[in-house]
């Protein structure tokens, strides 16, 4: 790489076009001159012009007073070493940039040389024994050897606290993705905060934006590694087998990685290996622009038992959401069949709630829910007799009262039960019959005393039984439905409810196409 003197302007500290552009700034230590005496600053480029530590030369910004050096630092919050003149506008400038540094800025990493030509003014223990400072020297003793030691050590304590810090911060990212991590709820939700997580773990302290990664997630389908999840270069490929997108070098560590049962670290490459406990493999491909460092390696390594864990965890929680998803349309299902209601009404209700929920602004949690909680609205039925159910004509007053008594039933029937999907059942079975106005049954709730899962679904049960033939009536025409929904708007429903629900009318006729009795 090429060294030497940076062509950088006194004013604006921008490199001037030239030969010097060649020098990457980003592969350079920042090394910042503050300094009201130009000659200083031509001095100290000159003798360190050819200056090198582990194979980078450096960047010099220039300032000339106390005000330039504080805009400069918030430029370049990035610098690894400040020279910094004590006496410039006022005797004590140098002092107070100390100050500002460490505790405006609260900068603790940049590394404070203080240099003056006026000792007697800032005394060497007494600066040094006050003031955060890292080096203390005199401009007439400065020799070129002095300053380039000065500036060796400076640079190991500044590389060896910034890789402190970074494991430090890497910790704290670790145990916060955690416990995000075990929140998601679906393998693609999963995979993307696991690539962002570690795309923020390896570009800490760099700027370098989650688009310019080049990372994916991919699970074993039927014996080959297919993608699910992108960043970056990736993202076109989702869906697409690995080895139809990735180099023969990748293809060769992805092979070793599932030959091996373990991860494998290249030069600028991560290959994650997870095996769930059913057998499933998921790789995570990782390239990064910069040699990992060993210290990057372990805090992926320690974020890879999180990985693990929250896998584990994801399929565990499937598995039960499946389980109660199940059971729930499952029972609804019978409750439609006992009770002659239209085929498939409860598939219908189930698919408009969600799609409703969604349309509402419900975060993807309680649309998931309440996909899954709908098709119980009707459980209590099953405490209602048959003749009652089917009968085809009107109901006499105390058949009903009876009918009525059905919310509460299914209340009680599902009582005592801590699941989520069941609990939100359960709300739905005793409010759904609930008014916005408060003259409903069985409690005479109004409002917004009634969940929002129970007005969803009083909409979409209201508007499917309308639109299908029932045992006691006919189908209605769409005008007549729509002419009731807007009739009844701030009395049986929300306002906002139905104007939303008409606003995408189309969406949930097409529900009813796809589910047809």
């Amino acid at each position: 790489m090429k060294t030497g003197k940076l062509c950088l302007t006194k004013s604006d500290d921008q490199p001037q076009k030239g030969p010097c552009l060649q020098n990457d700034l980003s592969k350079l230590w920042k090394v910042m001159i503050i300094d009201d005496d130009p000659d200083v600053h031509h001095v100290t480029r000159m003798v360190l012009g050819k200056f090198q530590f582990e194979g980078m030369g450096l960047q010099f910004i220039d300032g000339y007073s106390g005000s330039d050096a504080k805009r400069l630092l918030q430029d370049h919050p990035d610098t690894a070493i400040i020279l910094l003149d004590v006496v410039m506008e006022t005797e004590d400038s140098g002092l107070k940039i100390v100050q500002f540094i460490r505790q405006e800025l609260k900068n603790r990493l940049i590394r404070i040389i203080l240099r003056t030509g006026q000792p007697g003014q800032a005394p060497e223990f007494e600066v040094t024994e006050k003031y955060d400072i890292n080096d203390y020297r005199e401009k007439t003793s400065l020799s070129s050897t002095v300053l380039a030691t000065s500036l060796y050590s400076s640079l190991r304590a500044y590389r060896d606290i910034r890789a402190l810090d970074k494991t430090r911060m890497g910790l704290q990212k670790i145990i916060h993705a955690t416990g995000n991590l075990f929140e998601l709820r679906s393998l693609n939700e999963l995979a993307m905060g696991i690539l962002t997580q570690i795309a923020v773990l390896l570009n800490m302290g760099n700027h370098v934006s989650c688009s310019e990664m080049e990372c994916f997630a991919a699970t074993d389908e039927l014996g080959q590694l297919t993608i699910y999840a992108a960043l970056g270069k990736y993202e076109p490929f989702v869906g697409k087998p690995v080895l139809q997108v990735v180099s023969s070098e990748i293809g060769e560590l992805i092979g070793k990685a599932q030959k091996e049962n373990k991860s494998q670290y290249a030069d600028r490459c991560y290959i994650g290996q997870f095996k769930t406990k059913n057998g499933i493999r998921n790789i995570l491909h990782f390239l990064y622009s910069e040699p990992l460092l060993p210290s990057d390696r372990e805090l992926i390594d320690l974020f890879s038992l999180s990985i693990s864990a929250s896998l584990e965890n994801l399929l565990l929680n499937q598995e039960v959401i499946e389980t109660q998803k199940a059971v729930t349309f499952t029972l609804g299902e019978v409750i439609e069949a006992r009770s002659g209601e239209a085929g498939h009404h409860v598939r219908r209700v189930a698919e408009g709630s969600r799609l409703l929920a969604g349309l509402l602004g419900l975060d993807q949690r309680a649309v998931d829910l309440i996909w899954m909680a709908s098709p119980l609205h009707d459980l209590g039925k099953i405490g209602i007799a048959d003749a009652i159910l089917n009968k085809p004509g009107p109901l006499d007053p105390e058949e009903w009262d009876r009918i009525q008594q059905h919310p509460s039933i299914g209340c009680k029937v599902l009582q005592g039960q801590d699941k989520e999907v069941i609990h939100a059942g359960r709300i739905i079975c005793a409010q759904h019959h609930e008014k916005w106005d408060g003259s409903g049954y069985p409690d005479g709730l109004s409002g917004e005393s009634i969940h929002i899962f129970a007005r969803i679904t009083a909409i979409i049960d209201v508007f499917d039984a309308l639109y299908h033939k029932r045992t006691y009536k006919q189908a209605w025409p769409l005008d007549k439905i729509v002419a009731l929904f807007q009739d009844e708007k701030g009395k049986h429903f929300e306002p906002r409810l139905v104007d939303v629900f008409l606003d995408h009318l189309p969406l949930f006729l097409r529900i009813q196409n796809d589910y047809q009795g």
